[in-house]
């Protein structure tokens, strides 16, 4: 795509960063901001942390690398752009009204239009005739199924059971909400992403590596973020459940190695696929 459009999303992303900075950074340090009950309370926090300390830095890292051309790091910033994206999502719609709410508003428009404009800039062809045939795709192809599918499943089973029994989903009962946050972004975002991604993968659509990339990417920061979120609540008393945190970590360390196959596999100027 144009030059314009690559250089509007660079800007957006600068603007984002900044932003996440500002948020994480209140988020963690003005302690009676969040208005949630304990254990969400507690979440916020461990967001909080890996966004200010992970997230914000490594997107700046990002975006400077690709500002030069790298399409690695190119790669990685889309990533972290869908992880502020799929984060300030629960921010603006799941956290009780609070100092920062506009904040929030402006961050889940402004991250996903450069995550647009970002996508938009993408030479999805060339991107994938300078990726590896030595490639596992299907191990990464593999593990997208199961977390997409694992999560897909997971809730249309709670759906269904509510159907048969009334049930509330335990999850909307421990944060107060009046609708199930979590699965209503996982569907709407993070399983739709894992399982287009893999079938593209595994297809050799060039969009597939650029899909799969972005979405283990945020995976990773992500799954970080859910691990402190977890970790907070245990620290703080506000949860006992440690029991998640083993199924958090496997999947952080799949998404890593998934990054980092993917990424070690693009090598610009020197490997190209076989048509």
């Amino acid at each position: 795509m144009t030059t314009a459009t690559r250089r509007t999303a660079y800007r957006l992303s600068v603007l984002v960063a900044v932003l996440m900075a500002v948020t994480a950074g209140l988020g963690l340090f003005s302690h009676d901001l969040y208005r949630d009950n304990a254990l969400v309370a507690a979440g916020w926090y461990g967001n909080d942390l890996v966004t200010l300390g992970v997230a914000a830095p490594l997107l700046t890292i990002a975006l400077a690398g690709a500002w030069r051309g790298s399409r690695r790091a190119m790669l990685v910033w889309l990533g972290l752009l869908a992880y502020t994206v799929y984060t300030y999502a629960f921010y603006l719609f799941g956290a009780a009204f609070n100092s920062l709410f506009l904040l929030y508003a402006v961050l889940v428009p402004l991250s996903g239009a450069a995550l647009i404009f970002g996508l938009a800039s993408v030479d999805a062809r060339s991107v994938h005739a300078q990726v590896s045939d030595a490639l596992p795709v299907p191990q990464i192809v593999t593990f997208m199924t199961l977390v997409g599918g694992g999560l897909g499943g997971f809730y249309v089973i709670q759906s269904l059971r509510y159907l048969e029994t009334g049930a509330v989903p335990a999850p909307i009962d421990a944060t107060g909400l009046h609708t199930h946050l979590i699965a209503a972004l996982d569907l709407s975002l993070v399983v739709p992403g894992a399982l287009l991604g893999a079938v593209w993968l595994w297809r050799d659509e060039p969009w597939g590596y650029v899909l799969a990339t972005v979405w283990s990417v945020k995976g990773t920061v992500y799954m970080m973020a859910l691990v402190a979120a977890t970790l907070a609540g245990l620290w703080t008393g506000a949860s006992g459940a440690w029991e998640l945190l083993p199924l958090w970590g496997a999947i952080g360390v799949g998404c890593g190695a998934a990054s980092r196959s993917l990424l070690s596999h693009l090598r610009p100027g020197r490997v190209r696929r076989r048509g």
